[in-house]
C-alpha cells in the first residue's frame, strides 16, 4: 500500500487549511510572510514572518475538537525548544545574524460546518 491513508490525508489538508487561515489573519494585521513550512534537520517552521521590527516564528495549531486538549496546549516545552532550534537554523541560513525575534502561536479551531475561530498568541514561548 502506498500513499497516505484517507484519515492522514485529511489531517494534512486540514492542517494546511489552518495554516492558510493563520497566514491570512496575520497578514491582515500587517505582518509579512517570509517563509512557509520551512524545514531543516531540526524540524519545521510553519510560518516565518516579520512585523518590520523583528522576525516572528509562528507555530500554527489547527483542531476540530478538544479531545486532545485545546490547540495551543500542544506546544509543549520540548516542542518550543525544537522550534527555537529550527529558528536558529533559519536565521543562519538567511544570514540574518543577530536580530530581534518573537515566538507566536496561532490556534485555529473549527468544528465541521462551523465558522473557524482564529486566536493569535504573541510571545507564546
Amino acid at each position: 500500500m502506498t500513499g497516505k491513508s484517507p484519515a492522514a490525508a485529511w489531517r494534512t489538508e486540514f492542517g494546511r487549511w489552518g495554516e492558510e487561515l493563520a497566514a491570512r489573519h496575520l497578514t491582515e494585521r500587517g505582518l509579512v510572510v517570509l517563509s512557509r513550512n520551512w524545514s531543516c534537520r531540526e524540524g519545521e517552521l510553519d510560518l516565518v514572518l516579520t512585523d518590520r521590527r523583528q522576525v516572528v516564528f509562528c507555530e500554527v495549531k489547527t483542531r476540530s475538537g478538544t479531545e486532545y486538549g485545546m490547540p495551543g496546549e500542544t506546544v509543549t516545552p520540548a516542542k518550543a525548544r525544537k522550534i527555537r532550534r529550527a529558528a536558529e537554523q533559519w536565521l543562519r541560513e538567511f544570514r540574518l545574524g543577530w536580530c530581534a525575534t518573537r515566538y507566536d502561536v496561532v490556534t485555529v479551531f473549527a468544528k465541521r460546518g462551523g465558522t473557524p475561530s482564529v486566536r493569535h498568541i504573541e510571545g507564546a514561548f
